[in-house]
Parts: structure tokens; sequence; C-alpha cells
């Protein structure tokens, strides 16, 4: 019970003499301060929201103009051309009764150059709005830029040449245009054309020229006043439809997972490991709130947009009945953790003071060294996060929604981010082959009751200190998730560090009160429920098939003297591989980014076009000519890159062909043609996961610093899902999953076929690891 007094700030009996109240100080102290961080919070916002809605101007140019315009009068020079007289006749003359002359005139310039200041930012944001809308350099050879090109960077870096904060660039990004209905019609036929046979093709052919000549001009309509209207006109219905109305379950179908360092190991304390790698996630989410994370740039000079980074902590995502919703909070000061059935408060701060790593390890020790039992229905309960949405959300409304369930749960929800220590150890053994799967199945989905699936993201820790993350896919994509995480893996490793026993630097603070156990009281329909939903997630998870490899005869070293980019290098090599494992070509979806315009999110690139599939049928021949085949790969190639430019810069198929698709549905029209469109199953899903967004380290310099990037599940029930990471010169990390309940899939077979297409390609060049 002492902890239970250490909470309460006041005491009070009632006497004859009346009422005594025994105030708590230490309590009172630590009232005074939260609100006093809190304040400074609210100010530091104020501050950043008026710094980034004057950018790329600043208050120091503010005070430029305005002593160039004073200065200007004292030389009798008359920079306002007037218009500092006029405005000192238009304000009036009750202001200024107790004015002298001169200050009538002083504040007549201030109010001249705030016009002159404002009216300047005005016109540098349209200019950069207008130059960032200028994408002609992605489609120049690399090395190449034309005149207007780079008389168009030298312009871009002019305006946006003053430190910017992480959002200083969001109203200055250009909208995502909507394609021409002709265009996009004409680029999903091409798409198609080698899946179907001619007379397939015809049939499509015919249903998208009717859709385009009676249907389309109307939808069209309506989704260009959206254009308008919206900041952006996919994001919000790709977020609804696409992510927080499927009912389905989270795990595997959704939520995907990042890897740790596999090469280099920290320390083997689970605690210690989580002290720092906490400290150092709280450490970005103090930049993240004070805008001192620099944007994503590509190039080093245009800006990616950063909407997505403001829901990474304190963001659950709430189950409904028909439909989800992100609740994200301002603030959190804690963050919920699971271990051995039990949900336990650990609170981040001390006051106004953030816990220091060893403060943190100390608090992960004592949940580890406690002995306490689950409640009953408590060891299983995060499983109804891993089932169906609609059972949990009855669940949630019926068992949850008052007295100690609910104050539990709203720890677990209200918390910064959920973390979950694991008893098994895994991770990388390069002389296991297996045991990279194993590793990246036990961040997939785990126990299926040992992630909290709804949180957006899960910190993981084995018990060997490896680490690693499940992530909830709707409030962001991967590379969000992925700056998070290189920044907190650098912190760890190049900053923070440990002491030769392994454990936090630095000494723990004993007093600290030890973390707050969640209270349940689950009934027995409750419980029911949870193993319900439990089966559900179990079965699917076991379902899962999981291929983990590091392929090490190249990488993107080696492919770059094939002349190609590596990411072309490797679809194309799918394709092959694909082939030679179904017999046939697929429906292929590779995930790109629209964030060059403001709250882009993706796009799709369909990978399978004529030009790969010409070169794989020619790879198939026995007695093609190589000369012939290296022709056909780099028109595959620059197909491929094509493809990938136009995704990025607007002109993508797949995200207006589902815009109109949902103004169809508003509509009440009907087309066979969407319908056909939408219904057709993604057979090969991929993903390349970006390394090195933030530079807190040089690679050359520690080459085994490497993350093995991440995965998800099949997206298609007999396809497959392949994220691969092309890490540094000489590596390429691949994660490929199917399903067990399908004949036709095997996720180590297909495996297999993508490490020979990758070494036959390579051999069409003439190049092997020695030459890179």
């Amino acid at each position: 019970m002492a902890e239970a007094h250490q909470a309460v700030a006041f005491q009070f009996t009632v006497t004859p003499d009346g009422v005594d109240f025994r105030l708590s100080r230490e309590a009172l102290k630590h009232i005074y301060l939260s609100g006093i961080n809190s304040w400074k919070k609210r100010l530091i916002r104020i501050k950043n929201g008026v710094l980034r809605g004057v950018y790329p101007g600043s208050p120091t140019s503010w005070l430029v103009v305005v002593m160039a315009t004073v200065g200007s009068s004292y030389c009798s020079v008359d920079l306002s051309m007037g218009l500092v007289s006029w405005i000192q006749r238009c304000i009036p003359d009750r202001w200024g009764t107790h004015q002298s002359p001169q200050a009538r005139v002083l504040v007549s310039m201030v109010v001249f150059s705030t016009g002159v200041w404002a009216a300047g930012i005005f016109f540098f944001r349209q200019t950069l709005k207008l130059l960032l809308s200028y994408h002609g350099w992605m489609f120049e050879m690399h090395g190449k830029a034309s005149h207007s090109t780079r008389i168009w960077a030298i312009c871009v870096r002019l305006l946006s040449s003053r430190r910017p904060m992480l959002y200083s660039f969001q109203t200055s990004l250009p909208k995502l245009p909507v394609p021409s209905v002709p265009a996009t019609v004409q680029r999903y036929l091409e798409s198609v054309r080698p899946l179907l046979d001619d007379e397939e093709y015809y049939r499509m052919e015919t249903l998208a020229k009717e859709f385009q000549d009676k249907t389309a001009p109307r939808l069209q309509k309506y989704l260009v006043l959206k254009s308008w209207w919206a900041t952006n006109y996919v994001s919000d219905w790709w977020e609804e439809y696409v992510y927080l109305r499927g009912r389905s379950p989270l795990m595997v179908n959704s939520n995907y997972y990042v890897m740790d360092f596999v090469l280099v190991k920290t320390t083997e304390v689970q605690a210690a490991r989580l002290g720092n790698i906490i400290h150092a996630m709280i450490m970005y989410r103090r930049k993240l709130d004070r805008e001192e994370i620099k944007p994503v740039m590509a190039l080093g000079i245009v800006p990616m947009c950063s909407a997505q980074m403001e829901r990474m902590f304190n963001t659950t995502r709430i189950p409904g009945k028909d439909t989800d919703v992100l609740q994200h909070l301002v603030d959190s000061r804690h963050v919920a953790v699971y271990h051995r059935g039990r949900f336990f408060k650990v609170w981040l701060y001390e006051g106004s003071r953030l816990l220091r790593p060893r403060d943190l390890e100390l608090q992960i020790q004592r949940i580890l060294d406690d002995p306490s039992p689950p409640q009953p229905g408590e060891e299983r309960l995060a499983a109804l996060t891993a089932g169906g949405r609609v059972e949990w959300a009855e669940a949630r409304r019926a068992f949850f929604s008052c007295g100690k369930n609910r104050a539990a749960l709203d720890a677990i929800e209200r918390a910064a981010f959920f973390v979950a220590l694991d008893e098994e150890s895994h991770g990388y053994d390069p002389d296991d082959e297996a045991s990279l799967s194993l590793y990246g199945k036990a961040l997939l989905h785990g126990s299926c009751y040992n992630r909290w699936f709804d949180k957006s993201f899960t910190l993981i820790a084995f018990k060997n200190g490896r680490l690693g993350l499940n992530t909830e896919h709707a409030w962001a994509d991967a590379p969000i998730i992925g700056h998070l995480w290189e920044f907190v893996l650098a912190t760890d490793t190049f900053h923070l560090g440990y002491t030769e026993n392994g454990h936090c630097l630095g000494s723990p603070n004993l007093s600290l009160p030890p973390p707050q156990r969640l209270q349940w009281d689950i009934p027995t329909e409750c419980q029911a429920v949870i193993e319900s939903s439990y089966q559900v997630a179990r079965a699917l998870a076991e379902d899962v098939e999981l291929y983990c490899f590091q392929f090490l005869p190249f990488g993107k070293g080696l492919i770059k003297k094939c002349r190609t980019s590596p990411d072309a290098f490797v679809q194309i090599a799918l394709q092959l591989a694909h082939f030679r494992d179904r017999g046939r070509f697929c429906l292929t979806y590779e995930a790109s980014m629209t964030r060059m315009f403001r709250e882009g999110r993706t796009e799709t690139v369909r990978s399978c076009t004529s030009e790969s599939a010409a070169f794989v049928q020619a790879m198939m021949k026995a007695h093609s000519m190589k000369a012939d085949l290296q022709e056909l790969f780099r028109k595959a190639s620059e197909k491929h890159q094509n493809m990938y430019r136009l995704a990025m810069t607007g002109a993508g198929i797949d995200r207006h062909l589902f815009c109109l698709y949902v103004v169809s549905k508003y509509l009440g029209v009907s087309s066979p043609f969407l319908a056909e469109v939408l219904a057709e199953p993604w057979r090969l899903s991929t993903s390349q996961i970006a390394q090195f967004q933030i530079r807190m380290f040089d690679p050359n310099q520690y080459p085994n610093h490497l993350g093995a990037g991440g995965g998800f599940g099949p997206v298609a029930d007999d396809g497959y899902g392949v994220s691969y990471m092309i890490a540094g010169e000489n590596t390429i990390f691949f994660h490929v999953s199917s399903k067990f309940s399908s004949s036709e899939t095997n996720a180590q077979r297909f495996g297999n076929h993508i490490r020979q297409a990758l070494l036959d390609i390579a051999d069409l060049f003439q190049v092997s690891k020695a030459d890179s």
C-alpha cells in the first residue's frame, strides 16, 4: 500500500476545530513540475508554429526589413513610394492622441515593412511550390542533368537554404495531381497485356473503352473537385477504405515487422537494451515535438512530406463495428509493458525529467523479476487485437467500457507505445539458415497474444537482447518507422553505449516507485471471446510460411556495373523467379511513395510489364544469344524505372482507379471495368525497404552495422509477399512469405528461385563480386 499513499497529494481529517489538511510536498512538487513541463511544450509548439509559418522568412529577416525602411527615411529616401504616408493617414486619430508624430511615422514604417516581409514570404513560398512541381529531373539520366534542371536545382537550393524545421515545407509542397482518364486507362491496359491472351485482352479493352467514354467523365469531375478542395485527393480515402474499414485481423494481414542490427551485438542484457532503446525513442519523440528533425530530402534538395510522422507516438487504432478510428494524443508520459501474461505501466518521467537509460533498465528489470502470476483472462487478453475487428469492437464495448477494465485499457491505449518482453531468444546466426526466418516469425505474430497489434508500434525485446518492431500500417508507411528505427539504433550504439558488463551507463535511482501492475476483472464471457480470437489468430499465424535469407554473392556495388538501378535489377529478377516457380506471369505490386506531394503516401508500380515478360521468356529459351538478352534486360529495366518515376510524380494507375471506384460507390454508379480491376489479386506483392535515411554514422566505416529490414504477410492466399533491402554494397536481405494452405506456393522454394535469378542476370553481364 506504500505506493498508493505516495500517489495521494493530500489527506484530511475532521476534528472539533475544523478540517485538518495534510499536504504532501513531494506530490505537489511533481504536480508543479508536470504543469511547468506542459506549459513549456505549449510555448515550444507556439514558437514552432510561428517559425514554420513564416518559412523561408524569419524574425531576423523581418527586423532587417524594418531597419532598412527606417534607415532609408533618415537618408531622405522613400522606399515605400508614398505608402508609409498613406498608412500614417489611415491610422485612426483616437489611436494616436498621445503619440508624437515621430511615433506615428515609426508605426507606419513597421506596418509597411511587415506587409512587404509577408508579401515576400508568400512570393517565395509560391515560387518554391512552383519549382517543386517540376519533376523533369527524375526522367534524366543520372549524372547528365540538363541546363534547365541545373538552374532549377540552384533556385530550389536558394529558396530552401535556411535551415528548415520538420514541417517547414508542408505548405510549399504541391498537391497530388489527378491524372487524365485516357492516360490511366492506357497505362492500365499496357500493364495487363502480358497477363492476358488475345481474347481476354480484347474483352478488357472493350470494358475499358466503355468506361472511359461513358462512366469515367462524370466520376472524374467529382475527383477533380475533391483535388481542388482537399489537401490530397487520395490519402484520406486510402486510409479509411484500405485500412480502417478492413474487418479481417491486423496480424499478418496488415501489420509488418522490422528487424534489429543482425551482424553486431551491443548487449545481451534484455533490460539494459530496452533502457537505452526506450530512452532513445523518447529523445526522438522530443525532437519530433520540437520539429528539430530535418525533413527527408531527395537529392538533398527536394523535400518529402513529413505529415505521417505526426502520429508515430501516442497513437492507437480503436476497433469499431463498421470502421476503426485512429486515436492520437498530444502527449503520453508512460509506456505499457507486457511480460509473462501481465501488463504494467511504466512512467517515463520523474517530474519533468526524462528517466535516464539506467533508471529505465531498473524499471524493466523489476518487471522481469516480478513473480506474480497473471490474473484470470489476462495472459491472452491481447489476442483480441489479433483476431477479427468486429469481435474485438463488441468485446471492448461490452467488457471494457467502465471500471478497472476501462482504466487498464486506457493505460495501454494512451501509452506512448507498447513494449513486449519475450521469454524466447531470437536473432540471426549466419551458421543457422533458419534463424532469420524464426526471428521474422516471432516479430510478425509472436504467440498471437504477446503483441498489442493496435498500437502504432510494439517494441519487442527478446531474452538475448535482440529487438524488433511490429507496426500497425494505417497511420503511416514503412519509411516513416524506418526513420525512427535508424535514429534509435544509431543512438543506442554510438551515443548511449553500455558498460563492460552490458548494463546502461550510470547509477540507477533506487527510490523510483516500481512499475504499476494493471488490474483487470475479466468475466468468463469475455474470456471465451478472448479464446475465440486467439484460435482465429493462431490458425492465421500457423498458416504463414516465412523464409528470410541474406544474399551474399553481391549487392548494389555489382548491380551498378550492369548500368541499371538496383531496384529494377531485383524486380526483374523477381519476375524471372516467379515464372520459374509458377510457370506464368502474375499481377505484381511494388510500393513506391508519393511524398513529394503534400500528404502523399504510396502508389503502385506494376512491375510485370511486356518488356520484363519478353526478357523472362527469352531467358527460358536455351539458345538465346547473350547480346539479345542484355538488350531485352536493358529495355525491361528502362521501362521499370520509367514506371517508378511516373508513380512517384503522380501519374500512377492504381490510386486514380481506386478513387474513381470510391466515387462510383458514392454515386451508386455501376462499373464492370472498375469492379474487375479492384478485384484482381496481387499474387506477388513486393516492397523495397529504405536504408540510411539519416546519416548518423558512416556505413563504410561500420559495414556490419546493418539491419535486415523487415517483412509482411502475403496479400493473396495463393501468392507471395517479398520484402527486400539492398544493404550496402555487397549484400541483400530478402523476406519471402506465403501460406502453407496453398499447394501452389512455397516460400523457401521461391527464395531459392530468387537467388538463382539474381545470379543468372549478373552472369549475363559477365561481372563477378571481385569486379565490384
